[in-house]
C-alpha cells in the first residue's frame, strides 16, 4: 500500500513537473496561494482562530482582524516569512542546524525575541502525549544527531518518507521552548523542495489523526508516514487543479 501511495506521487510529481517552466508571474501566484494555506493550516493545528481569509487579509493587507488575539496575527506574519525563508534553501542539497534556529527565529521572533531561535532551557512536555521529552542539556547533542539522520534519511528513503521521518524524529526532540510543531512541518517542506517535490499542506480537519499517528508513531511510524503520504498526495492534486483553472 505504502508503495503503492509513493508510486502515485511520483506520477503527480511528474505531472505537475510537465508544466515546468512555470510562468514568472504565474510562479509567484502559486507560492503566495501556497503562503497563505500552509500559514493557515499549520498555526490552525495549533490553535491559531485566524480563518484562511483572515490569514489573507493580514498577509496580504496588513489589516488587523477585529476580535482577534494580536498573538495570532504574529504567527500568521511570523509564519509566512519563515515560509519565503524555506525558498532561499530549496537549491541545497541539506538542512543545516542553523537553517532549522533560523526558520524557528523567523516565526517566533515577534512573539519570544529571547527564545527564538535557541533551544529550551526549561524541562517541557506534550500535553496528552505519555512519553517524556528530552532534558535541555541533551539538546545541543540531539539537534547534532538530528542533522546526521535526516542526511541519512534522504540517502536511504523515499523523499516523502525522509520528510516524514524528519518531521517526526524533529518533534520527538522539541528543541524549542514552542512552535516545534510548526517548525517540523517547515522543516518537512524544505526537505521535499530540495528534493524537487510539493509541499504538503495538513488541513486543520485532520489534527486528531495527525496527532494520533504521530504518538503512535513512537512505537510504529507506518501510520504516520502514510498519513504524510496522504497529505502530500492532496497537496499535489490541489496543484494540479489550479494548473486546470
Amino acid at each position: 500500500m505504502k508503495n503503492d501511495i509513493f508510486h502515485e506521487i511520483d506520477s503527480l510529481q511528474k505531472e505537475i513537473n510537465s508544466y515546468r517552466p512555470f510562468d514568472a508571474d504565474f510562479l509567484k501566484k502559486l507560492r503566495e496561494y501556497y503562503k497563505i494555506g500552509l500559514t493557515f493550516s499549520s498555526n490552525a493545528l495549533e490553535g491559531n482562530t485566524l480563518s484562511e481569509s483572515e490569514t489573507k487579509i493580514v498577509l496580504e493587507e496588513g489589516i488587523t482582524i477585529g476580535g482577534k488575539p494580536l498573538k495570532d496575527h504574529l504567527e500568521a506574519i511570523g509564519h509566512a516569512e519563515a515560509y519565503d525563508f524555506l525558498y532561499t534553501l530549496a537549491n541545497q542539497q541539506t538542512v543545516l542546524e542553523k537553517d532549522i534556529q533560523r526558520l524557528h527565529q523567523l516565526f517566533y521572533f515577534r512573539i519570544d525575541e529571547k527564545n527564538s531561535g535557541k533551544y529550551r532551557s526549561n524541562r517541557a512536555i506534550i500535553t496528552g502525549s505519555k512519553y517524556p521529552l528530552p532534558k535541555p542539556a541533551d539538546l545541543p547533542l540531539l539537534m547534532e544527531e538530528f542533522i546526521v539522520h535526516v542526511d541519512t534519511f534522504r540517502k536511504k528513503y523515499h523523499p516523502v518518507k525522509a520528510a516524514a521521518l524528519a518531521h517526526k524524529e524533529f518533534v520527538f526532540i522539541h528543541p524549542f521552548i514552542d512552535g516545534n510543531g510548526r517548525t517540523a512541518r517547515l522543516l518537512m517542506n524544505l526537505i521535499l523542495l530540495q528534493e524537487q517535490f510539493h509541499i504538503a499542506i495538513i488541513p486543520p480537519i485532520t489534527r486528531r489523526e495527525y496527532i494520533d499517528s504521530l504518538e503512535l508513531a513512537h512505537t510504529n511510524d507506518e501510520e504516520f508516514i502514510s498519513f504524510i503520504a496522504r497529505m502530500v498526495r492532496e497537496t499535489q492534486k490541489d496543484c494540479l487543479r489550479l494548473f486546470l483553472r
